[in-house]
């Protein structure tokens, strides 16, 4: 399928992601690899997150599209290695994506925030690996100011901080007692923070330094940017910050591993204390007997191990289990899996016990599996980066749709369970890469989908998945396709907009079925990022953002207009193909939750239309004292259902 799509579920910001949209896994290797400034690693997590808290000029053009954000081109002919390694190439090569960041922040005005937050990144890494403190702690707080997620406004720029702080007092930068001294000032701050607030994001931290490796930091310079300078002998702003995150992680945190580690274990350590679970109070198990029917629903996802829900599969007129796939290619597929090849079919368990790992990293459980995988990816060779990492994205890739499809059916037998198998990319590099006849395929397919979808009489249809115009142009340029910046932009659009529209006539074609999806994981506004699905409105569309187990905002959630409710998408447990039950994170999680809730309230009352299903959960959902969450409620959303069957 086109490299426009991604799955959608992350562990959070804490752990990052390759493109802002992937599994656990894969997500916690190369947001330390390859991944834009506000992803990299915690240090830059906590230090920009935010929008400047400045007045916006009057005379300022207004960008309400991320697409429409100027892109800049820079011609690079060392080798990126080198670039990243030697501070005075470095700084010739970065002045210029100094000066672009900086005349994009004076000349617009930009909608989104997390847009915002980019930007200010570079500058604020490029000061302080500058030695220019006062430039980057002012740039921080200013960074801070506009935060609205209360765990995120609260560590922004804390490890910067520490940072400062340390070399200023040692007068030195990454020797003992500047260690010490970064140990001390982060062991002060976090004395203050309420741990019920925190906890999550201190979690992901300490992970994701356990895993940092020279080899993960250069990992994506040298198996990403390097082969798309080959091909184009440049590099455009959006890739060409990777440079500046590489060495800010080879300056600042690689060198202070062991310390995070400690740091952060022992603040969680003195705080065992878990959250207060929201949900257990909310869920609802309908009996398997009674007065329900049936709820056709399909899972519109990587593909479903059907063996593991038993009589909860959809059968069609062959007695086989309903089933619809398209390969990479858009073309017809016969696997209800996303297929591992024979070479790799002898590392699937050690792959799968790595997705298990690197959920126990996050939940801060000392497992065999977690150990294995610290190992395994904090000594990884550089030779071993690519297979590493794409092995990781394609077993990702495997056991996405069946993890979705556990938390869909979950306490309600009267699901029957339909796969529609859609196929997404997880090589470093496009393949294959985008292009128009692709994009006709692809769009193609949405319509055969549909027809499967009308043939079975679905109900509802979940789909933990998206991509915005940004992701086309990436593929394009990472395949040298496109020309300059400006024609590359052009066809990004071209493409975008042939999937799109096929897309939305998905949802005009098919008023009768409930289409629900996630909203994103890029802590940003699907709307101005131009996300499909989550951007499209329509009455029988519902996008769902996530919250974790107490309701609270999770790190790495997508808002926006359209998002219409909030629901756990953090840490859900639910199955990998073969049955092993396994807890991931992202808004792929909590989608399926809501999807859940939908069919439930179709099996109590089955003459409900899409809007009016929607209409139950937002009248029956609960908006927070902050006003930027709806929690979804099941209990009171289906006891309302039932009263009106009565």
């Amino acid at each position: 399928m086109s490299n426009l799509f991604n799955r959608l579920s992350t562990v959070t910001r804490g752990l990052a992601l390759i493109n802002r949209t992937s599994i656990t896994s894969i997500a916690s290797v190369m947001a330390i690899a390859a991944t834009p400034a506000v992803t990299l690693i915690p240090a830059v997590i906590s230090l920009s997150l935010i929008a400047p808290a400045s007045a916006v000029a009057a005379d300022l053009k207004r960008i309400d599209k991320a697409a429409d954000l100027p892109t800049f081109s820079y011609a690079i002919t060392d080798s990126l290695e080198k670039v990243v390694r030697d501070q005075a190439t470095f700084v010739r090569v970065t002045q210029a994506i100094r000066a672009d960041a900086e005349s994009t922040l004076a000349r617009y005005d930009i909608a989104d925030k997390s847009a915002v937050q980019n930007l200010r990144a570079v500058l604020m890494q490029l000061d302080f690996l500058a030695g220019n403190y006062a430039a980057a702690l002012a740039g921080a707080e200013t960074i801070r100011a506009l935060e609205d997620k209360p765990a995120l406004k609260l560590l922004s720029g804390m490890r910067l901080r520490a940072m400062v702080s340390a070399a200023q007092s040692t007068g030195s930068v990454n020797s003992p007692a500047y260690v010490a001294a970064v140990a001390a000032a982060l062991r002060q701050e976090l004395k203050s923070l309420p741990f019920e607030v925190v906890g999550n994001e201190i979690r992901e931290f300490k992970a994701s330094a356990e895993l940092i490796s020279e080899s993960l930091i250069l990992g994506g310079v040298l198996n990403v940017l390097e082969p798309t300078l080959k091909k184009t002998g440049s590099l455009s702003s959006d890739l060409a910050p990777r440079l500046i995150n590489a060495r800010f992680a080879l300056e600042t945190a690689l060198p202070l591993k062991s310390t995070l580690v400690a740091v952060y274990g022992e603040y969680l350590n003195q705080h065992k204390v878990e959250k207060q679970d929201i949900w257990a109070a909310r869920s609802v198990t309908l009996p398997a007997s009674g007065p329900y029917q049936a709820v056709n629903v399909a899972v519109w996802d990587s593909g479903v191990d059907f063996p593991l829900f038993g009589g909860q599969v959809r059968k069609g007129a062959n007695g086989q289990p309903a089933s619809i796939a398209f390969d990479l290619f858009a073309k017809p597929a016969k696997s209800a899996l996303y297929p591992i090849p024979s070479t790799m079919t002898p590392q699937l368990p050690l792959m799968l016990a790595r997705t298990k790992g690197f959920s126990d990293m996050q939940a801060n459980v000392d497992s065999a599996e977690a150990g294995e995988v610290k190992r395994y990816f904090s000594t990884l060779k550089p030779a071993e980066f690519k297979e590493a990492v794409e092995a990781l994205g394609l077993v990702g890739n495997y056991v996405h749709g069946t993890h979705v499809a556990g938390i869909t059916v979950e306490g309600n037998p009267w699901v029957r369970l339909l796969n529609a198998r859609i196929s997404f990319d997880y090589k470093l590099q496009p393949d294959p890469c985008p292009s128009v006849e692709l994009s006709k395929r692809t769009a193609a397919t949405y319509a055969e989908y549909l027809n499967f979808f009308k043939k079975n009489k679905v109900r509802v249809v979940n789909m933990s998945w998206g991509g915005d115009v940004k992701s086309v142009e990436d593929g394009l340029e990472k395949c040298g396709l496109g020309g300059s910046t400006e024609g590359r932009k052009a066809l990004a659009r071209q493409l975008f907009e042939i999937e799109k529209k096929g897309l939305a006539q998905v949802f005009a074609r098919a008023p009768e079925i409930l289409f629900i999806t996630a909203a994103g994981n890029s802590d940003s506004d699907a709307t101005f990022d131009e996300s499909i699905p989550s951007s499209i409105i329509a009455p029988n569309l519902l996008t769902v953002g996530a919250v974790d187990r107490a309701g609270d905002e999770a790190s790495f959630t997508s808002y926006g207009p359209t998002v219409v409710v909030h629901a756990n998408g953090y840490q859900v447990d639910s199955f990998l193909p073969g049955g092993m039950r396994v807890a991931l994170s992202g808004t792929s999680m909590a989608s399926p939750n809501v999807a859940n809730l939908a069919a439930k309230l179709l099996a109590v009352k089955p003459s409900l239309t899409p809007t009016q299903v929607i209409a139950l959960i937002r009248e029956t959902a609960e908006k927070t004292t902050d006003g930027r969450r709806t929690l979804m409620h099941p209990a009171k959303a289906l006891e309302r259902a039932q009263s009106r069957v009565q």
